[in-house]
């Protein structure tokens, strides 16, 4: 009998998920491309920093909620988009919707998502969607249309992935989208009985062979078979010219993922976009790309008054802290989501997110910080340089307050 797992950390659910699901799985959600680098690269990035803490501040309450597009929530802290999550739990998409809105945190789904997005949207009304959109404005504008009509606000528009990457690690595990019964990802899934049984046999059952439900304004093709019209077209010929012209045609909250130089953040702020995600697409795309979070400071320099969120690589609260102490935003996390979904479904996206919320609100008492709206570069300095008192280019970010620098 599946018990739930007792996680203290997300690296708990991470080896729950790997025990759980079938190694070709496993593989295509813990797994980056090629060799890895850029992955590594984004935990890597959060270890360069050290925290100096202030003692003897009054933090016996603190806040560590955050105002984004109007909308009060409740940690600076988010859930990004993720494709087939249903292959990690059955209606993995409702899961992740219903723990996140329970939480009070922010959800974007999928565009590869399995579930259509009018019933995620029933699940949480606060719902974000992520587009996957082509160079063709007759597929863009019905979709925009779909997505405002069912109630969505948020628009976030993925722009990193003009063609598909090389994963070797899925192709060696079998693993491929479209989804093939090969050899590995058969015998995979009879040595996961419980996922089997309740994944698998359960999505069978009640619901058949899943489609991609929402890369258009009609449902896609089942997830066995090419996409029709196969999603992937048109999108190496997107420009900021359809940027513009998204901009133009979407009434509510846009946003574009997969940011990574400030020429970049300041065209998005010009054309009137309402953040960024500053992205390498958590290193499953170009691998060897800079970590979203040593490209933070510039572009928070350089385009002030833009919303800014950073995903890749985030695994404990003292990550988010730091990223946030850098000039983010909110912090969101893919992966740590899809180890708590594949552990335990709903419960386990939900102890998922309140374990980082937990160390957040622990994480920040301990630095002497009663409000993560006030924390600002002075709390870090650079692990491979000495510390001292001295202002730097970095303390500028944060204009009138006293540096402790690196």
């Amino acid at each position: 009998m599946w018990c739930r797992p007792a996680a203290l950390s997300i690296a708990d659910l991470q080896r729950a998920a790997q025990r759980r699901l079938p190694p070709s799985i496993y593989g295509y959600v813990h797994g980056g491309s090629e060799d890895q680098t850029a992955m590594q690269a984004n935990r890597d990035a959060f270890s360069r920093w050290r925290f100096l803490p202030r003692p003897l501040v009054n933090v016996s309450q603190r806040r560590f909620g955050v105002t984004l597009f109007g909308r009060r929530y409740n940690a600076a802290l988010g859930i990004s988009p993720m494709g087939v999550a249903g292959l990690c739990a059955f209606e993995g998409d409702l899961a992740l919707a219903r723990a996140s809105y329970e939480a009070g945190i922010p959800f974007v789904l999928s565009a590869a998502s399995t579930t259509p997005l009018e019933k995620v949207v029933q699940a949480n009304p606060d719902m974000w969607y992520q587009g996957y959109l082509p160079a063709d404005h007759h597929v863009i504008e019905p979709l925009l249309h779909r997505v405002w009509n069912a109630g969505v606000k948020v628009l976030v528009v993925t722009v990193d992935v003009p063609i598909a990457s090389a994963r070797e690690n899925e192709l060696r595990n079998g693993f491929s989208i479209p989804l093939r019964l090969s050899p590995r990802l058969v015998f995979g899934g009879m040595i996961r009985p419980h996922w089997l049984m309740s994944t698998f046999a359960q999505t069978l059952v009640k619901r058949g062979i899943p489609h991609f439900e929402n890369f258009t304004a009609q449902r896609g093709g089942p997830i066995i078979a090419a996409a029709k019209g196969d999603h992937r077209a048109g999108r190496a010929a997107m420009s900021w010219n359809d940027i513009a012209l998204i901009r133009d045609r979407w009434p509510g909250t846009l946003l574009v993922k997969g940011i990574l130089r400030a020429q970049d953040a300041q065209r998005a702020r010009t054309l009137g976009l309402d953040g960024i995600f500053v992205s390498n697409h958590g290193g499953r795309q170009l691998d060897g790309a800079v970590a979203p979070l040593d490209a933070l400071p510039e572009i928070v320099a350089s385009a002030p008054g833009l919303t800014v969120l950073l995903d890749g690589g985030v695994r404990r609260g003292t990550d988010v802290l730091k990223a946030v102490a850098l000039g983010a935003h909110a912090a969101f996390i893919g992966r740590p989501a899809m180890y708590g979904l594949a552990a335990d479904g709903q419960r386990g996206v939900a102890q998922a997110l309140a374990l980082l919320t937990r160390e957040i609100d622990v994480d920040l008492a301990l630095l002497g910080c009663p409000d993560i709206a006030d924390l600002n570069p002075a709390y870090l300095c650079r692990a491979d340089l000495p510390v001292s008192t001295e202002p730097t280019q970095l303390n500028a970010l944060t204009p009138g307050v006293a540096a402790t620098a690196f």
